[in-house]
């Protein structure tokens, strides 16, 4: 049996864990909204949107399925302490950065949310790696 000590974290991680946890939770609300809006939504908007979300590859709703999932209970773990929060947040990232190509490139669809997305993400994932390594995770 080992012995892990881990040393109490400063407010501040607290407190963007807790942001980052409600940050990944409204992109599970994003989700959410995009994959359970019915036909009589979509005929409601512009004919460019209906296009869009009739032609959306399911590896792309995939992505983005794993990205805000994956985040959001990356999130929980940093909240809760636990190493393993990096594992989660990179898999998250990983995934976005997927679904964010591909709306980027592919779509060619951009706004200001489309890089913020990803360096939210990296900065997670570095907070995460940091964590463990000042003993703050267990």
């Amino acid at each position: 049996m080992t012995n892990v000590t881990t040393q109490k974290p400063p407010m501040w991680f607290l407190v963007i864990s807790i942001i980052a946890l409600i940050w990944n939770a409204l992109g599970v609300m994003a989700y959410l909204g995009q994959t359970l809006m019915t036909d009589e939504m979509i005929a409601q908007l512009p004919k460019a949107e209906q296009d869009m979300y009739a032609n959306l590859p399911s590896w792309y709703l995939g992505a983005f399925a794993i990205a805000v999932f994956a985040g959001t209970i990356g999130s929980l773990a940093l909240v809760l302490k636990k190493k393993w929060a990096f594992n989660v947040l990179l898999i998250s990232l990983v995934a976005a950065i997927i679904q964010m190509c591909y709306l980027a490139f592919v779509i060619k669809m951009t706004n200001a949310m489309t890089p913020m997305i990803i360096l939210v993400g990296i900065a997670l994932v570095w907070l995460s790696d940091y964590a463990t390594k000042k003993g703050w995770l267990s």
